[in-house]
C-alpha cells in the first residue's frame, strides 16, 4: 500500500499521499495549519507517526530509513 492519509496532530486537516518507496519522509508540512509534522521519538518517518498506513519498510516487516 503506498497511499496513506496523514492526520494533523495541531489542526485536525487531512491529506492522502503517496509515500516514497526509496527513503523516509522526515518532514511533512500540513495543507491545512501549514505547521511541519515531524516523526514522534522512536519512529522513522512522518508517515508511522500521523498517516493511516506504515510506510513501506515497516508493512513488509523490514528495517526502515537506516
Amino acid at each position: 500500500e503506498l497511499t496513506s492519509t496523514l492526520a494533523c496532530p495541531h489542526c485536525g486537516h487531512r491529506e492522502a499521499e503517496t509515500m516514497p518507496t526509496d527513503s523516509c519522509q522526515w518532514f511533512y508540512d500540513c495543507k491545512g495549519c501549514g505547521r511541519t509534522l515531524r516523526p514522534a521519538p522512536g519512529d522513522c518517518c512522518v508517515f508511522c507517526s500521523h498517516g493511516s498506513i506504515p510506510c513501506p519498510p515497516i508493512q513488509a516487516g523490514t528495517d526502515c530509513c537506516d
